[in-house]
């Protein structure tokens, strides 16, 4: 046997083991307290949507910025550890974190039931509510509003699992009964400018900054309606207790000695932390 057949073989044979072994080390990873190695590595990665303005997105000059950006960096800063962030599919955001692609889920992610059946939520930072985007032009000025007309929401968020789970509030005046979901909520602002759709179901935070950002505020209306309040927080995987503990801790340290107020000012103008970290 020559030496390329050798090296081959040899390869060949070894390969089920590596993956064996890696597979191993990932599903390690993926279902025991995992702070002590976030430590030792000095590093965690952290899984968002690059879109989500103005929680966390991809800045023009390819950076990353951000309220959570900001505030996740913070966190970290008071344990020495670096953030590595990862852009993610926001659909798929359980099944990269319990899949050990990423370690956390920080980018504006409501806390809802159905999520803590599949992550480890810290204490809540943040209120929101979903609302309609409509244009003024339209005259859609309430939810009832939307009757027979075509609504758009993002794939796989809080906005979209909302309207589902309580169809008596909008999904039972729109058009099919559904609305058009878009990877981003930039794409559904495009389309609700050009009249693809007729109003967006959003996030209120993004629809106030993507407009005032776009200076399209007067030319838009942003309606409240019957869903409940919801708490953004930052999703981990189920084992991973003690990286919990330790951002709750460090968000109470933030607020008490200004920092985070600091970072809510120049994102927001106030201070936006809720009671769960004052």
């Amino acid at each position: 046997m020559n030496r390329k057949k050798f090296f081959r073989l040899v390869f060949c044979l070894l390969v089920p083991f590596i993956l064996a072994a890696c597979s191993s080390r990932s599903n390690s990873a993926t279902s025991s307290d995992q702070w002590e190695t976030y430590q030792d590595d000095g590093e965690i990665t952290i899984g968002f949507d690059k879109t989500f303005v103005p929680m966390g997105y991809e800045d023009t000059d390819g950076s990353y910025a951000g309220f959570d950006i900001e505030l996740a960096e913070a966190v970290f800063e008071k344990y020495g550890i670096a953030v590595e962030w990862q852009p993610i599919n926001w659909d798929m955001k359980e099944t990269e974190l319990n899949n050990g692609n990423i370690d956390l889920i920080w980018n504006g992610y409501s806390a809802t039931d159905e999520r803590r059946e599949k992550v480890l939520f810290t204490d809540s930072y943040m209120e929101n509510e979903q609302v309609l985007v409509t244009k003024k032009s339209s005259n859609i000025t309430s939810f009832s509003d939307m009757k027979d007309k075509v609504l758009g929401a993002q794939a796989g968020s809080s906005g979209y699992q909302a309207f589902t789970d309580y169809p008596e509030i909008l999904k039972d005046f729109v058009k099919n009964d559904d609305a058009t979901q878009y990877e981003t909520f930039t794409q559904a602002f495009i389309d609700l400018e050009n009249d693809r759709i007729d109003g967006l179901l959003i996030d209120r935070v993004y629809a106030n900054y993507y407009l005032q950002q776009e200076g399209q505020l007067d030319n838009y209306n942003i309606i409240s309606g019957d869903y409940a309040e919801e708490n953004f927080a930052v999703g981990a995987r189920k084992a991973d207790k003690t990286l919990v503990k330790k951002i709750n801790a460090a968000f109470a340290e933030l607020h008490e000695d200004g920092r985070f107020q600091e970072i809510s000012d120049t994102w927001f103008g106030e201070d936006v932390a809720s009671e769960d970290i004052k």
